[in-house]
């Protein structure tokens, strides 16, 4: 069973089949967020920080942090980001960049065990990216891509995972410290994605001995009520073996659906968080029941 560890300087996050699943937080993100990338480029870190918050308060225990902003000095910015983020909250994080020198920044600022985000099966980016994660003893996350772009069949998905695999043990980096992500895609334009992803994710797990994760929002691209769809599609991918994910704490019913699936997956001891999160507010329950008792017993008086 493999366990993949991440870290800052003072909390430990632990991915791994019979773990609690991790949820990375996307939020620290300004593509598509133009207020936060105009703040972020003009050196504002404010709304930075209040993502940072909320998104671990709501639960999630990795934060990813995204700086790519068109035309600016990403490596600086991404590194700033960082240092803010680690000033607030004490979760791990995913530096998360396609810009070498950005992810060079990123982890020389870092303090701890970092996830890379990410590298591809590209020979360049193999080149680029491996030795600056074994540098930095980072773990780092996969992508079943490589220069001929994303193939709809899993069996070349899963080839290209154990490429990656295999060209990081070369440069010394164990297959514990590398989260495949098995390309999520759009279930409105590939009516098997869904499929395809659980497939992959359980010979991922059988078969390469790896961890994963995933853009989990990728499923619902394009229709209606896509946070339903999104927590059914987590709840499905937990039972078959995904151990991880970004998405976005902040959505209610995502976190209860994840929540759900660790307990029926047994990886909350006791249905311990599940209790703690869902026990009713103290005075409310008992106040229900005496409304009732009374109504009853003015109906039988009335009899």
């Amino acid at each position: 069973m493999t366990h993949t560890v991440v870290s800052s300087a003072t909390r430990e996050v632990v991915l791994g089949p019979d773990r609690p699943f991790v949820v990375i937080g996307e939020r620290i993100n300004p593509t598509g967020r133009s207020m936060l990338a105009a703040q972020m480029a003009a050196g504002d870190y404010g709304r930075v920080r209040t993502d940072a918050l909320a998104q671990v308060a709501a639960g999630a225990t990795v934060l990813d942090v995204n700086a790519g902003i068109p035309l600016a000095d990403e490596p600086a910015i991404l590194a700033e980001a960082i240092r803010q983020v680690q000033s607030v909250v004490d979760v791990p994080l995913s530096i998360d960049s396609s810009i070498v020198a950005a992810l060079e920044a990123g982890l020389a600022t870092y303090d701890g065990k970092a996830l890379v985000n990410s590298v591809t099966a590209e020979e360049q980016q193999l080149a680029a990216v491996l030795p600056l994660v074994a540098k930095h003893g980072a773990a780092v996350v996969a992508i079943t891509n490589d220069e001929n772009g994303i193939s709809e069949d899993p069996d070349v998905r899963f080839a290209l995972a154990r490429r990656i695999v295999e060209r990081a043990a070369d440069h010394g980096i164990d297959r514990c410290d590398i989260v495949v992500d098995p390309l999520v895609m759009p279930i409105g334009a590939i009516g098997q994605a869904g499929r395809q992803v659980m497939s992959l994710v359980r010979r991922l797990s059988t078969e390469l001995g790896v961890n994963s994760t995933c853009g989990a929002s990728n499923i619902s691209f394009g229709l209606p009520n896509r946070v339903s769809i999104n927590a059914a599609f987590l709840t499905m991918s937990i039972g078959a073996g995904l151990t991880s994910a970004i998405t976005n704490p902040l959505e209610a019913e995502i976190t209860q659906a994840i929540r759900a699936a660790d307990v029926l997956a047994g990886n909350d001891p006791h249905c311990a968080s599940w209790i703690r999160h869902n026990r009713p507010a103290v005075g409310t329950e008992g106040a229900g029941r005496g409304r009732r008792d009374t109504s009853r017993r003015r109906a039988a008086a009335g009899g």
